[in-house]
């Protein structure tokens, strides 16, 4: 689960592009804010094949979900340029932060990427799948937790 302070503050960064480096500290903070509705956390890297292979998955479910469920990536190990030109050609909707020291990676105990982490509204962790996500399993996930 992630912390309750910031509920309602909303620390997410301005733009698809802007990736502003965070420590684990800040990221979870951010999520924090993010309390009320679910959130999809994805580490990724412009470099890593498998994340290219799930990379328009993530930006079609995110703008189908869009209003439902918060999508946030964690941008490992890249360099600004080649990560903004990454979120351009999959035409990515929704922030990322950079995580250039394997800081937030290793605060959630992850050894690689891509990785992806499904909250509910309430902040509890809901589904991991470390590897390559594919449309299927994400649109189930999301469905189930968005049905009212």
């Amino acid at each position: 689960m992630y912390p309750a302070e910031n509920v309602g503050r909303s620390l997410l960064p301005a733009s698809p592009t802007a990736l502003p480096q965070m420590s684990y500290d800040e990221f979870k903070q951010m999520l924090g804010g993010l309390r009320g509705k679910p959130v999809l956390v994805n580490f990724w890297a412009s470099w890593c094949s498998p994340c290219k292979q799930e990379a328009p998955v993530l930006a079609q479910m995110a703008k189908q979900y869009a209003g439902k469920v918060q999508f946030v990536g964690v941008d490992v190990a890249d360099q600004p340029a080649e990560a903004r030109a990454y979120i351009h050609k999959y035409g990515w909707t929704y922030p990322s932060v950079a995580d250039p020291k394997y800081e937030i990676r290793r605060g959630f105990g992850l050894l690689g990427q891509p990785d992806t982490i499904l909250y509910d509204a309430s902040g509890k962790q809901v589904w991991q799948a470390p590897g390559a996500i594919t449309e299927a399993s994400l649109k189930t996930r999301l469905s189930h937790l968005t049905a009212s």
